[in-house]
């Protein structure tokens, strides 16, 4: 029997790093979006200590960190990475999709990954 296989061409850092942020932003999406310390607590195995803790002494706002807007998203896709430090540091591009009867959009946000006590973890969203 023959086999075929596909080489995976993606540096390693980005394979570890996508299943972390593809893993976050599945639970940010089937959960509660809203911005709340409670919402925040729930996410911290994700997050870094540096942007759990900025995140629960930012100031109340209605904008969600983790897609930079007020209007929630209802599906998303984790697309391109580029390694900024090798073995420590790492940008995804996600894509965030609205589609309903009335519009289909689509918008990218830049998501920062950290490697922290040997875990990727999601340092910024810019």
């Amino acid at each position: 029997m023959l086999s075929c296989s596909v080489p995976n061409l993606e540096e390693q850092d980005c394979r570890e790093a996508r299943d972390v942020v593809r893993e976050f932003y599945s639970f940010h999406f089937g959960n509660d979006m809203h911005p709340s310390a409670d919402n925040v607590r729930l996410r911290e195995k994700y997050l870094t200590g540096r942007l759990k803790d900025n995140l629960l002494t930012a100031p109340a706002t209605d904008v969600d960190y983790f897609t930079a807007t007020s209007d929630l998203p209802k599906a998303f896709r984790v697309g391109g990475c580029t390694i900024s430090t090798p073995g420590q540091s790492v940008n995804f591009d996600v894509l965030l999709f609205w589609k309903d009867d009335k519009r289909t959009e689509q918008k990218h946000i830049s998501v920062a990954v950290r490697k922290e006590n040997d875990k990727w973890l999601i340092d910024m969203v810019d």
